[in-house]
């Protein structure tokens, strides 16, 4: 008789575990959609925090430099100015415009470069469908109706 209570103990544990599990994700599938979609902005959020930080450092390495060397600022202001240089004694290399493309390009791409996206898994996504949600709800509430009815104690029938 004791293993008999044993074995109806362990199915009950089996049946309505995996009832439990049906339900609470047939139920909670919204929510699990929503906390994958919020990890990936996060992840992006502290991707650009990151980017922001790094290119504040370099800033701050170039305004210390321009400080601590102001030939540099005359160096530097024709080209940003988009002026011609007007040291007489220096030769100023040109750049052709399909060098300066590939340039900027590099440029862009290096800087544009995001984190890997952290996809919705494929269960979940299934699981998502509406007539699949409740398909699970009703799966899951009859396996744990089943487990209750079917695999409670037998203290009531042995009285």
């Amino acid at each position: 008789m004791q293993r008999h209570g044993i074995l109806r103990f362990l199915v009950f544990v089996v049946f309505f575990s995996s009832g439990a599990a049906a339900l609470g994700g047939a139920v909670l599938c919204d929510d699990f959609i929503r906390y994958c979609r919020n990890k990936q902005l996060v992840r992006q959020a502290e991707w650009s925090i990151r980017r922001l930080e790094s290119l504040n450092a370099e800033y701050d390495v170039l305004l210390e430099q321009l400080e601590s060397n102001p030939d540099l600022l005359k160096r530097i202001a024709p080209v940003t100015l988009g002026t011609e240089p007007q040291d007489p004694n220096t030769i100023y290399p040109k750049a052709r415009a399909k060098e300066l493309a590939i340039a900027r390009k590099a440029v862009i791409d290096q800087a544009n470069e995001e984190p890997a996206e952290v996809s919705i898994p494929k269960w979940l996504q299934r699981c998502s469908d509406p007539p699949k949600r409740i398909i699970l709800f009703i799966a899951g509430a009859s396996l744990i109706l089943i487990s209750m009815v079917c695999f409670t104690s037998g203290a009531a029938e042995e009285e």
